[in-house]
C-alpha cells in the first residue's frame, strides 16, 4: 500500500514536475519508509527550482538520519541566519550540534527551543546539555561583585515626596538605625516592603536612596537574573542571590517587577513557575536562614496580580503607594534633566504646576519633545539654541501623563476589590471618598 502511494505521486508529478507540494509529500513519504537516497534527490530538485525552506529543513533532517551532522548544521545554520528558525529548526540544530560535540553552542540552541516552548522537555537534552552546561557558569564572586552596589544618593538626592519619605523613614529606616528599641518590642529588623504604583513614577530610584540613607548595600534583581531553562536552577538562583544578601547586611534586596515572578500561583500554568514562587515565600519567611538586618524591597505596577501569600505577615506586609512625583518632585526633575543642556528663563515652578500626574519618564518625554522642536533651528544656524518655557509648555499640549491610563485600572481595584483597604492610599490621592 505505501509503494502504491509512492507510485501514485510519482506518476502525478510526471504531469505536473514543478508542483513543489506534490513534491514535498513525496519527499516526506519516502523518508517514512527510510527511502533516503530518493527522498534527498525530491529536495534538491525543488532547491533547483527556489530556495525552499521546507526543502532545506527536509534534506537536513535526511542528513541527520544518515549521521552527515556537519552538513545537517551547514543548512540549518543558513536557515537561521535568514530568520527562518521555527521550533522544529531550532530542536533538530540542537540534536545535530550535541552529535558534534558542540555542547556550548548546542545550550545557547536549546534556550531558543525553550523560550519558543516553555513546556517542551527532552530527557536526553536535558541531562546531557544541563550536566556539560555548568562549565560555562560565570564565576559567582565576579558575578554578585557586580550586583552589589553602595549607593551614592539618599533622600536629600530625593526632591519633594515628602509624604513617601516619611513613611519609609518610619517603616524601613528608624527600625534599621534602632535595632534595639525595636526587638525591645519584638519587632525584627527587616522584613519585606511593597513599593507600588504607575510605572516610571521613581520606584527604584527611592529603593536605592533608602538604602543609602542607611548606609546598606543594595542588590537590584531582575526576573532575568533569577531565570532559568533548568528545571530546579531558578530556584537555586534565587536562593544563593539571598544567601549573597544575607551575608552583607544591612543589605537592600530589590525586585523590580515583582508581579512578573509573584504572579498568582493560580495562574501559574507550569509547575516549574509555581515552584519558584514557593521558594520565594521560603525565602522570605527566613525558615530555614536568618534574615535580620536584610531589607527585601519589591516594586509592582500592578499590586493586584501578586500572589496574596506574598502579602502575609513577615512577607510583603508593609505596602508603599509611590504616586507621580508631586509638584516640588517635578520641579526637582526637570531641573535635574535639563541641568548642562542649553536653556534660557525657564519657569520651572510653572511648567511644573501644569504636569500634574506626570511621571519622572514623562517629564523626560516632554524635554526631549522640547529639544527636537529647538534642533531645526539650530542646525539651521549651526549653534545650539537654547530651551525656554514655551518650548516646554508646547510640548506639555503633544504629551499628556501615562499614568491616567493605570489611575482608571486601580481605580476599579480601589473601589471594588479593596476589602482590607488595601488600595486606600490610592482614592485618597485621587480625592475620592468610599
Amino acid at each position: 500500500m505505501e509503494n502504491d502511494a509512492i507510485n501514485n505521486l510519482k506518476e502525478a508529478l510526471k504531469f505536473s514536475p514543478d508542483n513543489i507540494p506534490l513534491r514535498l509529500h513525496l519527499a516526506s513519504s519516502l523518508i517514512e519508509v527510510n527511502r533516503l537516497e530518493e527522498a534527498e534527490q525530491e529536495y534538491q530538485y525543488i532547491l533547483k527550482i527556489k530556495d525552499h525552506v521546507k526543502a532545506k529543513t527536509g534534506l537536513a533532517n535526511i542528513f541527520f538520519h544518515r549521521k552527515e551532522f556537519s552538513k545537517c548544521n551547514v543548512l540549518l545554520e543558513g536557515l537561521i541566519s535568514q530568520n527562518v528558525g521555527d521550533f522544529d529548526i531550532f530542536l533538530l540544530h540542537t540534536k545535530a550540534l550535541l552529535k558534534e560535540e558542540k555542547i556550548e553552542e548546542a545550550i545557547e540552541v536549546y534556550k531558543k527551543v525553550i523560550n519558543l516552548d516553555p513546556t517542551y522537555t527532552n530527557e536526553t537534552l536535558d541531562a546531557k546539555l544541563r550536566m556539560q552546561s555548568f562549565q560555562f557558569d560565570i564565576d559567582e564572586e565576579e558575578f554578585f561583585d557586580d550586583y552589589i552596589q553602595q549607593p551614592k544618593i539618599n533622600f536629600n538626592h530625593v526632591g519633594g515626596m515628602d509624604d513617601i519619605k516619611k513613611e519609609i523613614d518610619l517603616k524601613i529606616i528608624q527600625p534599621l538605625k534602632n535595632p534595639e528599641i525595636y526587638k525591645a518590642y519584638g519587632k525584627k529588623v527587616g522584613g519585606g516592603i511593597l513599593l507600588y504604583g504607575p510605572p516610571g513614577c521613581g520606584k527604584t530610584y527611592i529603593a536605592r536612596a533608602t538604602a543609602g540613607q542607611v548606609n546598606a548595600k543594595f542588590i537590584n534583581v531582575s526576573l532575568n537574573d533569577i531565570l532559568d531553562m533548568w528545571i530546579g536552577s531558578s530556584e537555586k538562583n534565587l536562593h544563593e542571590i539571598f544567601e549573597k544578601a544575607r551575608a552583607n547586611t544591612p543589605c537592600v534586596l530589590f525586585f523590580d517587577e515583582i508581579d512578573a515572578l509573584g504572579a498568582s500561583r493560580s495562574d501559574m500554568k507550569q509547575s516549574a513557575g509555581r515552584h519558584l514562587i514557593n521558594q520565594f515565600l521560603q525565602e522570605l519567611d527566613g525558615i530555614d536562614n536568618d534574615n535580620e538586618g536584610l531589607l527585601i524591597l519589591g516594586a509592582t505596577n500592578t499590586p493586584w496580580h501578586l500572589d496574596a501569600a506574598f502579602r502575609r505577615p513577615g512577607r510583603f506586609d508593609r505596602i508603599v503607594f509611590v504616586p507621580p512625583p508631586d509638584e516640588t518632585a517635578r520641579e526637582a526633575i526637570l531641573k535635574l534633566k535639563l541641568s548642562g543642556k542649553p536653556i534660557e528663563d525657564i519657569d520651572y515652578l510653572t511648567i511644573a504646576n501644569k504636569t500634574k500626574a506626570y511621571s519622572g519618564a514623562d517629564l523626560e518625554a516632554l524635554i526631549d519633545i522640547a529639544i527636537e522642536s529647538k534642533l531645526v533651528d539650530a542646525l539651521k544656524a549651526g549653534i545650539p539654541k537654547p530651551i525656554v518655557t514655551k518650548d516646554l509648555k508646547n510640548a506639555i499640549k503633544k504629551h499628556k501623563a501615562s499614568t491616567q491610563e493605570w489611575f482608571v485600572t486601580a481605580k476599579n481595584f480601589a473601589l471594588y476589590a479593596n476589602q482590607s483597604g488595601l488600595y486606600d492610599d490610592i482614592l485618597k490621592y485621587m480625592g475620592i471618598k468610599k
